[in-house]
């Protein structure tokens, strides 16, 4: 099972939502300066709320393990995993282990952080594309959502795995058969990195997540 929701919070009542959230995310929240950054907090986490309350997930336990990731310590099989980027949050559910990204399609991205820090062969690819921005943010996604996958995040290098971006989606000398996501939603790319694909992204409306 796998779920992909996305909500775009730039009307996101900080107020409202600040009340509903738990201590340790208004924390989180607090830690930021800029109004955009606390919704982009404060949203992830009501988004996340709405989908386990949808899968019957009452009073999540929420724990960290020691590479930061976040799961859920009071329920079995299940497991979450939250991206925010511009004025979208996004939030998979799934029965086993789960990652995702979700970026805004900047056309003025800066191409050399692919030579530096991607594996050589998706450099080439990006750059002979027609498109180097749109496919170069394809590759961010689906990269980060396999590193959030692991559970190492950014300690996983970017260059020590392969993407391959062909008719199917898959990892260079995969062992564990992950499955790979993406989307396009307006001007946000979006991924996901697990044991199934997901079919579609849910669009909540910023009012429903309350």
């Amino acid at each position: 099972m796998i779920e992909l929701a996305c909500c775009n919070i730039e009307k996101l009542d900080l107020k409202k939502g600040y009340e509903l959230v738990s201590q340790k995310r208004r924390e989180k929240i607090d830690f930021y300066r800029f109004d955009k950054d606390k919704k982009l907090s404060c949203g992830a986490y009501l988004l996340a709320n709405k989908m386990l309350e949808k899968n019957n997930i009452i009073k999540p336990q929420f724990k960290v393990d020691k590479y930061g990731k976040t799961y859920i310590s009071n329920y079995d099989n299940i497991y979450f995993n939250i991206s925010h980027s511009g004025k979208m949050v996004l939030c998979a559910i799934s029965d086993r282990e789960i990652g995702c990204d979700v970026e805004y399609n900047d056309a003025e991205i800066d191409l050399n952080i692919a030579r530096n820090y991607f594996f050589n062969t998706e450099y080439k690819n990006i750059i002979k594309s027609e498109n180097p921005s749109d496919e170069f943010f394809k590759y961010w996604v689906l990269k980060e959502s396999y590193m959030k996958y692991t559970g190492l995040g950014f300690r996983l290098e970017l260059n020590s795995f392969e993407i391959i971006i062909d008719n199917e989606i898959k990892l260079k000398n995969d062992e564990k058969d992950i499955k790979f996501s993406l989307f396009n939603i307006g001007e946000y790319k979006i991924a996901s990195a697990g044991h199934y694909r997901a079919k579609k992204v849910k669009k909540f409306c910023v009012d429903e997540i309350y």
